[in-house]
């Protein structure tokens, strides 16, 4: 304890003395933590979205014009008996008409008489169903059937936006093991320049028979501080980003935005201790020229 309660005394006042070279280390480590919360917090929020829209995906099956009741009845039975269908309705041409009007309000004269708005079945398939493929399967069986004109199914965007989100995830993991590599190296090459600068206290704490833990415990410690410091102030920058985006989305779009949500507390702990561990691997690094020293 008190080699701990020694390490970390003398490191902050280190850091004190060192200021101006220590901050080039803390805002590496800024930029690190930093790339990696905002990539966790964009990507983890579009994933939620797509697995909220995916639970309730849906697809438009359109019927024809001059589609008679037979056909209507089969495509009914079909979507019916169907174990991918969790829920689905009949809308007819004019109820199209006066939904369109009401998403559409600019657009209500055009579409008042319903006359361009064909009739069809809205149907939400069960998730389970979007796993194994039975609502693909069932969307390809519609289309097959007399009177239904179009399917549309927003499976295959929900897809593309999935694959979006591990690309961007990929690459923002990627850059930011990059600027990890570059924080730990800036941290090694500014606690050496300390222990440089402690050679002649270092050599007289050897020949006094120091414990080699106070020796190199200041400069692991004045990495750890490092890296706390700079994880700090890249997650309070990001909480900052976020709620100014939030706020300016809420003003802009009112009810329209959707709910952003900010890292939960798992991911800030995570990234908070990759930060500690990042000062301490760079001051380990730098430390183990003590023993040269």
């Amino acid at each position: 304890m008190s080699a701990i309660k020694f390490s970390f005394s003398e490191a902050a006042i280190s850091l004190w003395r060192g200021r101006r070279a220590t901050s080039l280390s803390i805002l590496t480590i800024v930029a690190a933590v930093f790339v990696l919360g905002v990539v966790l917090l964009a990507t983890t929020n579009v994933e939620r979205w797509a697995e909220g829209w995916r639970s309730a995906a849906e697809f438009s099956v359109y019927l024809a014009d001059e589609i008679g009741a037979p056909e209507r009845d089969a495509v009914r039975a079909l979507i019916a008996g169907s174990s991918a269908v969790e829920a689905h309705e009949y809308v007819a041409r004019d109820e199209a008409g006066r939904r369109f009007a009401r998403m559409f309000p600019d657009l209500a004269g055009p579409a008042s008489a319903g006359a361009t708005m064909p009739a069809s079945f809205e149907i939400r398939a069960k998730p389970a169903a979007l796993d194994d493929g039975e609502a693909d399967r069932l969307a390809a069986r519609l289309r097959t059937q007399p009177g239904v004109t179009d399917v549309r199914f927003d499976r295959a965007w929900l897809d593309r936006v999935s694959r979006i989100v591990r690309a961007v995830r990929f690459a923002g993991l990627v850059l930011g093991a990059v600027l990890v590599c570059a924080a730990a190296l800036t941290v090694a090459s500014v606690v050496r320049l300390t222990l440089q600068a402690r050679l002649q206290e270092i050599d007289i704490m050897y020949l006094v028979g120091a414990p080699l833990a106070f020796i190199r415990g200041p400069f692991i410690a004045e990495g750890v501080l490092q890296g706390g410091i700079g994880a700090s102030l890249a997650l309070a920058i990001l909480a900052g980003a976020y709620f100014a985006v939030r706020g300016r989305l809420a003003s802009t779009l009112g009810s329209a935005v959707p709910g952003l949500q900010f890292l939960p507390w798992t991911w800030i702990v995570l990234l908070l201790a990759g930060g500690l561990l990042l000062g301490c691997v760079g001051g380990f690094i730098a430390s183990r020229s003590a023993r040269a020293a």
